[in-house]
């Protein structure tokens, strides 16, 4: 037996695993599938093509980074029991009013995005077929379908698959375009090449740095794991999600330094980027390999597509339920509805009507827009709410996880300040870069 079953403290049965196993691995992958998605892999494209293999010791900072805090994030939810939107209500109701405009907002633009992202490479591997917005609408409607019937288990399983193909088809790019192993491990010695910096500091803090980094702790419950027994596990899971990622950064700076660097082609911005590397792919190797490359690209879409719409909806819906107990003077000071975080919980948020309502915002509305340019003011307000949510993540786990909120045992050590400080400090200077960037 490699697990014992115990009692939480609200008297429902807890399975408590002895030691951290691979078989309970999951919550990770869906993590690490969500959060990279075509404009990642686009924009470590483009860091390789202009800077070779000179940028790798930031993907590896990256990756450290982010495994810090996914950590955080489910270690706040085992610890105490409480879900991330909780402890952000206990710093003051400013946390409700910003996540509330920030949900609306971002779901709106990104469901457009999501939806364009995965059809981009159906269309391009059909050409004679529909045209984009109509495989658009389709993706968008699956993906709808999909979470609305399925429960976490099967949502998972299907995540595995799709990191699956994302892996192994990004891993075998990278070798066929044959890496220089030399130039490889130099590239972890920190250099900065000019005019590196927002290149470096993108690869650092972009890549798999995403709201669905929040959502962790949501599918560490989903998954079954509900109290500190289970904290063993979950590190190790955070540190295989991060690990991944780590390696689909690396095998696409690889593909940018060897494919793009040497012959200086020019990539466009965003998902469209990555039919041209589909093109240049087919003509050094052939057809087939144009084909995978496009599969796996549906594969990093798609899977970012279905993680948000059951991992945000998610956390809406436990917003919604919790703004309504404190509008009605249940619970306590903090908010909390009485019941111990689990897969119950979950599975009972996942029927619920804001998790629903949500699935639909991110779905229907931004159909629209597929349509349109977007609206400048849509524009101006998703990219300063987008670029702040980072540095508040980071920032309120680092308020969280030092306070009285935390059991003491598992408060931050000098580790956990550092990193969270670093990541903090990090995504404010990415922040204040991606405001100055706007159309304003």
């Amino acid at each position: 037996m490699a697990e014992t079953s115990a009692t939480t403290g609200t008297g429902e049965q807890a399975s408590r695993p002895r030691k951290s196993s691979w078989k309970y691995i999951g919550p990770g992958i869906v993590v690490a599938a969500t959060g990279v998605g075509a404009g990642d892999l686009i924009a470590t494209l483009i860091a390789g093509s202009k800077f070779g293999y000179t940028l790798m010791w930031a993907a590896v900072i990256g990756c450290v980074v982010k495994i810090s805090l996914a950590e955080a994030a489910g270690r706040w939810h085992l610890a105490t029991g409480r879900t991330l939107f909780d402890g952000w209500r206990s710093l003051g109701p400013w946390t409700t009013v910003y996540f509330a405009i920030y949900v609306v907002i971002w779901g709106f633009i990104y469901g457009a995005t999501a939806m364009s992202s995965s059809a981009l490479p159906i269309v391009a591997l059909f050409p004679d077929g529909p045209g984009l917005k109509v495989w658009a609408i389709v993706t968008g409607l699956i993906g709808l379908v999909f979470v609305w019937f399925n429960r976490y288990a099967v949502f998972e399983k299907v995540m595995t698959v799709l990191i699956g193909i994302m892996f192994v088809v990004v891993v075998y790019v990278a070798v066929r375009v044959v890496p220089d192993a030399g130039a490889s491990f130099a590239g972890l010695l920190p250099v900065l090449p000019d005019g590196s910096l927002l290149y470096t500091l993108g690869l650092i803090g972009g890549v798999g740095g995403t709201i669905t980094m929040a959502a962790y702790g949501y599918w560490v419950n989903a998954k079954g794991w509900s109290n500190s027994s289970w904290m063993k596990v979950m590190r190790l899971d955070n540190r295989v999600a991060y690990i991944t990622t780590g390696v689909f950064v690396v095998a696409m700076l690889i593909v940018g330094a060897e494919l793009l660097h040497a012959s200086q082609v020019a990539l466009t911005s965003g998902g469209r980027g990555l039919i041209d590397l589909g093109a240049v792919l087919e003509d050094r190797f052939g057809a087939g390999t144009a084909k995978l490359f496009l599969v796996g690209f549906f594969a990093t879409s798609f899977s970012s597509l279905i993680g948000v719409w059951h991992g945000v909806s998610l956390m809406f819906a436990d917003f919604v339920e919790r703004f309504r107990a404190a509008a009605a003077g249940a619970g306590s000071g903090t908010g909390r509805t009485g019941e111990h975080e689990g897969p119950a919980v979950a599975e009972r948020r996942q029927r619920s009507l804001p998790f629903r309502a949500y699935l639909l915002w991110l779905t229907f509305p931004p159909m629209t827009l597929l349509w349109l340019d977007r609206p400048f003011g849509l524009v101006i307000a998703y990219g300063v709410l987008g670029a702040f949510f980072m540095p508040f993540l980071a920032l309120t786990l680092l308020w969280l996880l030092n306070s009285s909120r935390t059991p003491v045992e598992w408060r931050n050590g000098w580790l956990s300040n550092g990193m969270l400080s670093l990541a903090g400090l990090l995504f404010v200077v990415l922040c204040v870069q991606q405001v100055r960037e706007l159309p304003w």
